[in-house]
């Protein structure tokens, strides 16, 4: 399956079609190319994978009412469905509603604690506070999700007013690609920030999909 970054962060990615016996995974466009690279890996060819358009975390109150009508919309044609959503800024709300519906999500404040591990992030979280972190996605993305929605690109000026109580930017890394860390290091030097690279691979996310795909 081919999918380019700005689609998922525009559009997302629809299911393949009517399937009643396999799982779906609804997920985040932001962690479209990790799930399908541990398809591939695991061949889990019992699941099927639909993304939401990964621009709805700049509307994290978007998130929840988004999530309920793809469940509703695919509910019918898949023997499970699985949320590849942390809670992701909805306060607690999309839990809620996930365990109205009847499915499953993933555990964990964000993207950034289930990539470095849930426990590990708890533990070093609050001598990380003023870090500022990426993903492999949001490396790619770094201009449609941080430089242009803040108005970096209009006003370089505010650089120092929204990013001054940062100390670092830590790149967790799902992958070992030079060209994703020369980039990281540019987002870094743009935000004006020292970098630290952290490989995390694909941390929970992938002890939540092996637990899942057993089911199938």
């Amino acid at each position: 399956m081919q999918v380019d970054d700005t689609t998922l962060t525009e559009e997302g990615l629809d299911a393949r079609g009517d399937k009643p016996a396999r799982i779906l995974v609804l997920a985040c466009g932001a962690l479209a190319r990790e799930i399908l690279a541990l398809f591939r890996l695991n061949n889990w060819d019992h699941m099927d994978l639909t993304c939401l358009p990964a621009k709805l975390h700049l509307y994290p109150d978007q998130i929840t009412d988004a999530v309920t009508k793809a469940v509703e919309k695919h509910k019918d044609e898949y023997a499970q469905i699985f949320v590849a959503y942390a809670d992701c800024g909805t306060g607690g709300l999309l839990q809620a509603k996930c365990e109205e519906l009847g499915v499953e999500m993933i555990a964990g404040p964000h993207c950034y604690s289930f990539f470095e591990g849930n426990e590990a992030f708890a533990e070093i979280s609050e001598d990380e506070f003023t870090a500022f972190y990426l993903t492999d996605f949001l490396v790619k993305q770094f201009d449609a999700f941080i430089w242009k929605p803040m108005g970096l690109d209009r006003h370089p000026e505010l650089r120092d007013m929204l990013f001054g109580n940062y100390t670092k930017m830590i790149y967790q890394a799902q992958t070992n690609d030079p060209a994703l860390d020369a980039k990281a290091q540019a987002c870094a030097d743009k935000l004006g920030l020292p970098l630290e690279r952290r490989f995390t691979g694909y941390g929970d996310l992938q002890t939540a999909l092996e637990r899942v795909s057993s089911k199938g």
